[in-house]
């Protein structure tokens, strides 16, 4: 991959990756760093990218397993955050339906999480949701039956305590 294909590989998905990841992990400003850091390792290795079938695919799932490395990191250090130290907001804050999903989101179980964030958010068929998340084509599924369930049913709850 020549660095002008990178480039627009990067301008093209940047923005997508950070949303999806966002809708994984809760976070913007985690998800924007992880895809961030996984950009920077991909431009290391473009030219083992330009032969693989999806280079996007590459940074998504680089991205997330930071997210993950990340997010044990922090679990195993349990320290209470220093307000003066959060980043400040630059984006309007986010809708309350926006918030209500990942609130909602965030109460699935990871698997089903995943799965319905790569179906969906991502836009990937049921086939290269089983490759990604490492399962059979019947067991992605049946997450994605759960998952789109259980969501409904917490998205109720969350309609009915506004009314």
């Amino acid at each position: 991959m020549e660095a002008d294909e990178f480039d627009a590989l990067y301008t093209i998905a940047f923005s997508r990756l950070v949303n999806q990841l966002y809708a994984l992990v809760g976070d913007r400003e985690e998800a924007r760093d992880c895809v961030q850091e996984a950009f920077v390792r991909a431009w290391s290795r473009r030219r083992e990218l330009d032969g693989s079938g999806s280079p996007e695919a590459w940074v998504r799932l680089t991205a997330y397993r930071l997210a993950v490395s990340r997010w044990r990191h922090t679990v195993r250090s349990r320290r209470s955050p220093d307000r003066a130290l959060q980043p400040v907001r630059s984006e309007p804050p986010p809708d309350e339906a926006r918030i209500e999903l990942m609130r909602a989101l965030s109460q699935l179980p990871v698997e089903q999480r995943h799965a319905l964030v790569l179906h969906h958010l991502c836009d990937l068929p049921v086939a290269e949701v089983a490759v990604v998340v490492r399962a059979p084509v019947g067991t992605v599924k049946a997450r994605l039956s759960r998952g789109r369930a259980t969501l409904h049913s917490l998205l109720a709850e969350e309609g009915a305590r506004h009314v």
